[in-house]
């Protein structure tokens, strides 16, 4: 069966203190934890709300959001949230050299199929399947696909949705407040944050607080059919599983949109490439790399605070 873990296997875990409200849902097929000081309860409400909005326009599950008739329809006319992604999505494809690419659609929803029937897919099933993000052409509020594409923005999605509350809370003059979305998290205020180790839930790989920031961890272990070799994280220059990190926490005051299309990028990049990528952008990073060594940004002291230091096993 495809493994889902949720609360007991969170990819991060994020603290609110007494004195806010906290409500938890299931939206966009994953836990959503919302909270708020006290005085602007009354706002948790229409967060949610935003989180359901860009649930139902960015969502390749249900069949009437603006993605799902575009992959069907190969055109449809987009809604705000989804012309925005969308345009993102470009962006960040040229950022990070077509590492993030949300074509992979053709494998993770065609062949791979996460979150429906489980199946192992064979190479040379994969091998065929296309992923030419050049196929997506856009106009304003308008976009169309070549046949043989299908597009996914599961990538960017969670912290797209993120961004969307932390504006709204802010244009309310909220001061304090924790928005959680699986691995993407922002906080308006201070907050703290512990990132799971996924080799030993006793001992977490790193604890911080942060501030006014947003915290992206992308990681092989959560989802994936019967095992991690075949796990959701697809290169789409090799259309392979990626296997060279567990886990990757990218730290920082940019947009959760772009820490999330970063966070799925470096997960599939090659080592020396992904480095290189982090070290060139206004970020931290705890990465966990498949031979086991815990890589921890030497500016990690720049985005974070009172952290943890008994985590640091290897600064690179």
């Amino acid at each position: 069966m495809i493994k889902l873990f949720f609360l007991t296997c969170m990819l991060i875990t994020c603290y609110a203190d007494t004195q806010m409200s906290e409500r938890l849902k299931v939206i966009m097929g994953t836990f959503v934890s919302i909270s708020i000081e006290k005085s602007h309860k009354t706002l948790l409400e229409p967060s949610f709300a935003i989180v359901s909005k860009v649930d139902n326009s960015l969502s390749t599950y249900k069949k009437n959001s603006p993605i799902s008739r575009l992959n069907a329809n190969k055109h449809s006319l987009l809604d705000n949230y989804a012309y925005e992604a969308l345009f993102k999505a470009l962006v960040y494809y040229k950022e990070t050299d077509g590492y993030f690419n949300i074509a992979i659609g053709a494998i993770t929803k065609d062949l791979y199929r996460f979150g429906a029937k489980e199946r192992i897919v064979p190479s040379h099933e994969l091998q065929k399947a296309s992923v030419a993000i050049k196929s997506l052409r856009l106009k304003k509020y308008e976009a169309f696909l070549d046949d043989n594409i299908k597009v996914d923005l599961g990538g960017m999605g969670k912290g797209f949705a993120v961004d969307k509350v932390t504006q709204f809370l802010l244009q309310k003059g909220v001061k304090k407040a924790i928005i959680a979305l699986s691995g993407d998290i922002r906080c308006i205020g201070s907050c703290k944050i512990v990132v799971n180790n996924p080799l030993d839930k006793t001992d977490p790989l790193a604890l911080f607080f942060m501030q006014n920031s947003g915290v992206s961890t992308s990681g092989n272990y959560n989802r994936y059919v019967k095992t991690t070799k075949h796990n959701h994280l697809i290169n789409p220059k090799t259309k392979q599983s990626q296997q060279q990190f567990i886990s990757v926490t990218l730290v920082s005051k940019l947009p959760s949109t772009t820490l999330d299309a970063y966070a799925t990028a470096v997960s599939v990049m090659p080592i020396k490439k992904a480095y290189a990528f982090l070290d060139s952008k206004d970020l931290g990073y705890i990465i966990l790399q498949a031979d086991k060594k815990l890589i921890i940004s030497k500016n990690i002291d720049d985005y974070v605070y009172l952290m943890k230091k008994d985590t640091l096993k290897k600064q690179k």
